[in-house]
């Protein structure tokens, strides 16, 4: 059976279970909580990241969006770890999947548009025609910021894609080389895996930053409908 690079994407099954299952529920598993009085070193750094996750991106909102803090913070952590974890060995990323970006991005981009609606419709609609345009040119601004509203969860969902696709198709790249090059040149092989691990490290950000890129789109629509 021949492999190619793309099967890396494909669900992986152990005993006939799919490990996208485990994918989805080690996330919850990973959050720290403790029900002592004091707190601990664990429980305390995720507090304080958690405050400045939410001071950073939601301080420009007003008081009515920042309702939406615990719900981006979950979406954030889970973003994280869901991307984060792929990067381990004989495991799974659910967020290479377009599918799921999609069954997130969406939800969450029409609930920001359904909340402008109800709470000022005037100054949503009015996002479609900007002000001072000539009148020729209103039926076509209408239709084109029409369609650029609808294409925002669509690129929600694809650049978190394709940015841990080409990632993982990178890293898939260069540790074949390594392992080719390595019987006949060894030094060629050592300094590819430098870069190797290197690039890794890159990926653990790029995880990371993708998932602030994700919750921070957000908060800008809905900076935009409150």
């Amino acid at each position: 059976m021949t492999l190619s690079f793309f099967d890396q994407f494909s669900i992986p099954h152990i005993l006939g279970l799919p490990l996208i299952i485990l994918a989805l529920l080690l996330p919850p598993m990973m959050i720290f909580k403790t029900n002592r009085l004091l707190h601990n070193r664990l429980t305390t750094l995720q507090a304080w990241s958690s405050m400045m996750f939410t001071k950073q991106l939601l301080t420009p909102l007003n008081t009515h969006a920042q309702k939406w803090a615990n719900t981006l913070l979950a979406l954030m952590l889970m973003l994280i770890m869901l991307n984060t974890l792929g990067l381990l060995p004989y495991t799974f990323t659910p967020t290479t999947q377009l599918s799921m970006n999609l069954g997130l991005a969406v939800p969450m981009w029409l609930m920001t548009v359904l909340l402008g609606l109800r709470t000022q419709p005037t100054n949503s609609l009015g996002h479609l025609l900007p002000e001072g345009t000539p009148t020729l040119l209103i039926p076509i601004l209408i239709i084109i910021e029409t369609i650029s509203l609808f294409i925002r969860p669509i690129a929600l969902g694809v650049r978190l894609t394709a940015n841990l696709t080409a990632g993982h198709l990178l890293i898939q790249l260069m540790s074949t080389a390594v392992f080719v090059m390595l019987p006949t040149m060894t030094l060629s092989a050592t300094i590819t895996m430098l870069v190797l691990l290197l690039l890794t490290c890159l990926e653990v950000a790029v995880a990371i930053i993708q998932a602030y890129v994700f919750v921070l789109l957000l908060t800008l629509y809905l900076q935009e409908n409150t």
